[in-house]
């Protein structure tokens, strides 16, 4: 039989069996009669082009254990692991069904460091657990006399040392491999901008993962850029997220949120389609919220990890004492132990609102009434801390606490980076009939919303951002307003004293919160999506070769004389800080009538090739 296929025209890879090989020639034919969205994403799916993926994740520190509550570590970490198991399973599956025998190969790779404290983050190339073909690849900084960079940096820092660092993994990934990647996907800014290099100087399918765009996070960050820049970078920053926007084949967003916001607020990339870094350069158009490379793929959650509180078989009451310690630790009265405990856990980042949590929770006294406030995030003293805003939020926490005297009603519990105990601690909270609070001043997703309704958690969380589109308001859970805490707070409240009135209620809360999650985010969905997302680019880039060389010509032009000369400005490890990152920039002033002419008109006619971005940098007055 497979002899008769080879005649025929029909090489392996079309399917397992002559009954699969018919349905995707059946799929073929669909797709070429009518192209709809539904018949070209259910032939490519089909398609055995994507085996071998790169993600990158710069940032933090990236490891299985003991990482999570280091500065810069967080959700992201969660999700690009869960991620990779669920593409891993899924590409096992898709091989076989195909009737090939390759083994897909996954490789994360982020940053090594040599000072990890206690992480495995110094150990070059670790195999992701519970996985066969997948792997971490650790990729050191280099200092300028080509020594590896001991320290953690920041992630608003690190832009000197990307693109050396793009070409260190290059040669790793090839050496790793064998062969090209099919695909490469960037994480975060840092993570995006390695994409488009390596994706650039291999000629593969690049894939982009925003998580977060600081520009929604901090009130007129382009205007104001001058005056944040020598703490954040913002002008590095915006320029690499411009870049990886335009260069990417396809971009993954966890919510419509985030791509087109709502009636009230722009969401994140639309918000990146018009704006003016004042005296630097101006975006007149770029990126367009309605280009089709934007895609949504919500994650789920590991659900061996975060299972709902009811599957008592499944619980892991060895680790109930640990928890009542955290939870409860030497408060242990029976009017504090009986109180249901509203539980928030984060980063203590100024966006993620952790202190104007325990802000509101003070001023409420019906609140504080009803239930406790446990909150797990960061470190307790700024002493341990390098992290900035790390440090101004451990402050805050302790003049909160004592300024509304909440010894007794509250515990601040410092950030835990055990995931399963992580997920017996949510359904410990679930055990008294608590609820989770995500206050977040903007949130791009929200994986802490996914796992505590994972665990059968009641989950209040943010409007502003992804989160108002996990919840379904006052059904699967409850909005609130981050930036009116009296009226947050009194939501909370009403919730627990209906509670009280109708016992029921909780329960048909915690319920409804967990159809929701398994209507719409798993992690099985998920990578279906992101490999069909993979093959289908994959092909469409090959076609309109001619205009797509042209807009990389341009982006590369603005790469090379826009971004280089910005991250030049970013003081490195052991570098005394220029006075101001504006001094470093050009004086569009000194610029001569003729040569100011000649700029304009060759910004004029590379405009005329681009469209999506067209930064002024200089010439401010060519739009």
């Amino acid at each position: 039989m497979a002899h008769r296929f080879h005649e025929w025209g029909l090489e392996k890879g079309w399917g397992d069996t002559a009954g699969a090989c018919g349905q995707t020639l059946g799929f073929l034919s669909e797709m070429l009669q009518a192209p709809d969205p539904v018949s070209v994403d259910r032939f490519f799916s089909r398609v055995p082009s994507v085996f071998d993926v790169v993600i990158f994740s710069v940032h933090g520190y990236f490891g299985q254990h003991k990482v999570l509550g280091m500065p810069d570590t967080g959700g992201q970490v969660v999700y690009i692991l869960d991620q990779v198991r669920a593409l891993e399973e899924e590409l096992l599956q898709r091989i076989k069904g195909q009737g090939l025998t390759f083994k897909p190969n996954i490789l994360v790779v982020t940053r090594l460091i040599p000072e990890a404290k206690g992480t495995t983050c110094n150990v070059e190339l670790e195999p992701i657990d519970k996985t066969r073909h997948s792997s971490i690849l650790r990729v050191p900084f280099k200092t300028q006399d080509g020594q590896d960079l001991p320290h953690w940096v920041s992630r608003f820092d690190i832009y000197p040392y990307l693109e050396r660092y793009a070409q260190d993994s290059c040669t790793k990934i090839l050496h790793i491999l064998g062969r090209k990647p099919d695909l490469v996907i960037g994480n975060y800014t840092d993570g995006n901008l390695v994409a488009y290099l390596v994706s650039r100087k291999l000629g593969v399918t690049q894939g982009t993962i925003a998580h977060a765009l600081e520009k929604t996070k901090y009130e007129d960050s382009d205007v104001k850029w001058r005056e944040m820049d020598h703490r954040y970078h913002f002008s590095c920053q915006f320029t690499a997220d411009m870049i990886a926007m335009n260069t990417s084949d396809f971009i993954i967003a966890s919510t419509y949120q985030e791509i087109a916001g709502s009636k009230d607020k722009p969401g994140q990339y639309e918000s990146h389609y018009a704006f003016t870094m004042p005296g630097l350069c101006r975006f007149a158009t770029g990126i367009s919220v309605f280009d089709p490379k934007f895609n949504i793929a919500a994650p789920g959650a590991d659900q061996s990890v975060y299972f709902p509180f009811t599957l008592k078989h499944k619980r892991l009451m060895g680790l109930h004492p640990q928890i009542e310690e955290l939870v409860y630790g030497k408060e242990e009265n029976d009017e504090h132990m009986s109180k249901p405990v509203i539980f928030s856990m984060a980063r203590l980042d100024k966006v993620k609102n952790i202190t104007g949590l325990v802000e509101w929770y003070g001023q409420n006294k019906r609140l504080r009434d009803l239930a406790n406030l446990v909150v797990v995030g960061g470190l307790l003293d700024p002493k341990h801390s390098k992290d900035r805003e790390e440090i101004e939020e451990i402050n805050e926490m302790h003049s909160l606490i004592n300024k509304y005297q909440l010894k007794g009603q509250i515990r601040w519990i410092k950030a835990q980076t055990d995931r399963v105990r992580n997920g017996e601690l949510y359904r410990c909270v679930a055990d008294t009939r608590g609820a989770f609070v995500q206050p977040a001043l903007y949130e791009a997703f929200g994986l802490t919303v996914i796992e505590a309704m994972n665990c059968g958690l009641p989950t209040f969380a943010t409007n502003q951002g992804g989160p108002a589109e996990i919840i379904v308001n006052e059904v699967s859970g409850f909005h609130i307003n981050p930036l009116d805490g009296k009226e947050a707070s009194n939501k909370i409240a009403n919730f627990f004293q209906k509670c009280n009135e109708d016992p029921m209620y909780w329960n048909r809360m915690s319920t409804a919160g967990l159809q929701r999650i398994y209507e719409c985010y798993t992690w099985q969905i998920y990578a279906t999506k992101v490999l069909n997302m993979g093959s289908m680019y994959g092909f469409w880039r090959t076609l309109d070769k001619q205009e797509k060389q042209d807009k990389q010509h341009y982006l590369n032009m603005f790469y090379n004389l826009h971004y280089r000369k910005l991250a030049n400005t970013v003081p490195k490890v052991g570098e005394q800080p220029e006075q101001a990152t504006a001094a470093a920039l050009p004086d569009r002033s000194a610029t001569r009538p003729k040569e100011r002419g000649t700029q304009i008109r060759i910004q004029r006619t590379v405009s005329n090739l681009l469209g999506p971005v067209l930064p002024a940098s200089h010439l401010s007055d060519a739009a």
